[in-house]
Protein backbone atom coordinates (compact mmCIF):
# COMPACT_ATOMS: atom_id res chain seq x y z
CA UNK A 1 0.00 0.00 0.00
CA UNK A 2 1.30 3.60 -1.21
CA UNK A 3 1.83 5.83 1.75
CA UNK A 4 -0.18 9.26 1.44
CA UNK A 5 2.20 10.76 3.54
CA UNK A 6 5.16 10.23 1.88
CA UNK A 7 7.75 9.56 4.58
CA UNK A 8 6.42 12.95 6.37
CA UNK A 9 4.92 12.98 9.82
CA UNK A 10 1.24 13.17 9.52
CA UNK A 11 1.44 15.48 12.68
CA UNK A 12 3.97 17.94 11.43
CA UNK A 13 1.61 17.89 7.95
CA UNK A 14 -1.22 18.85 9.84
CA UNK A 15 0.08 21.63 11.71
CA UNK A 16 1.53 22.86 8.71
CA UNK A 17 -1.87 23.28 6.97
CA UNK A 18 -3.59 24.62 9.81
CA UNK A 19 -0.74 27.41 10.11
CA UNK A 20 -1.48 28.10 6.24
CA UNK A 21 -4.98 28.36 6.89
CA UNK A 22 -4.26 30.67 10.26
CA UNK A 23 -2.55 32.96 8.32
CA UNK A 24 -4.50 33.18 5.29
CA UNK A 25 -7.60 34.18 7.92
CA UNK A 26 -5.02 36.52 9.35
CA UNK A 27 -5.27 35.21 12.86
CA UNK A 28 -3.09 35.21 15.35
CA UNK A 29 -2.05 32.13 17.27
CA UNK A 30 -3.33 34.17 20.29
CA UNK A 31 -6.69 34.89 18.74
CA UNK A 32 -7.33 31.41 17.34
CA UNK A 33 -6.95 29.75 20.71
CA UNK A 34 -9.15 32.34 22.52
CA UNK A 35 -11.79 32.35 19.55
CA UNK A 36 -11.87 28.52 19.41
CA UNK A 37 -11.45 27.65 23.33
CA UNK A 38 -8.68 26.21 23.33
CA UNK A 39 -5.15 26.76 25.13
CA UNK A 40 -2.31 28.83 23.04
CA UNK A 41 0.63 26.36 24.52
CA UNK A 42 -1.71 23.19 22.92
CA UNK A 43 -2.38 25.18 19.46
CA UNK A 44 1.53 25.78 19.84
CA UNK A 45 2.08 22.18 19.81
CA UNK A 46 -0.19 21.10 17.33
CA UNK A 47 1.36 23.57 15.14
CA UNK A 48 4.41 22.02 15.32
CA UNK A 49 3.58 19.06 15.06
CA UNK A 50 3.98 17.74 18.67
CA UNK A 51 0.90 17.19 19.47
CA UNK A 52 -2.13 14.77 18.12
CA UNK A 53 -5.05 16.38 17.85
CA UNK A 54 -8.79 15.12 18.90
CA UNK A 55 -11.37 15.15 16.24
CA UNK A 56 -13.25 17.62 18.27
CA UNK A 57 -10.32 20.27 18.61
CA UNK A 58 -10.06 19.53 14.65
CA UNK A 59 -13.82 20.52 14.17
CA UNK A 60 -13.32 23.21 17.00
CA UNK A 61 -10.97 25.06 14.80
CA UNK A 62 -12.30 24.36 11.38
CA UNK A 63 -15.30 26.51 12.49
CA UNK A 64 -13.67 29.14 14.12
CA UNK A 65 -11.58 29.87 10.81
CA UNK A 66 -14.54 29.21 8.91
CA UNK A 67 -13.72 26.51 6.34
CA UNK A 68 -14.81 22.58 6.47
CA UNK A 69 -13.06 20.23 8.73
CA UNK A 70 -11.63 18.57 5.67
CA UNK A 71 -9.50 21.71 4.41
CA UNK A 72 -7.19 20.94 7.38
CA UNK A 73 -6.48 17.70 6.50
CA UNK A 74 -5.27 18.14 2.99
CA UNK A 75 -1.75 18.61 2.69
CA UNK A 76 -0.59 21.82 3.17
CA UNK A 77 0.36 23.88 -0.05
CA UNK A 78 4.49 23.89 1.06
CA UNK A 79 6.23 21.33 2.84
CA UNK A 80 8.67 22.21 5.70
CA UNK A 81 11.10 20.05 6.80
Amino acid sequence: MASFFCGADPLKLFGQRLVEIRKQRGYSQERLALESGTARSYLSGVERGLRNIAVLNIYKLAETLGVPPSALLEPPTQQKD
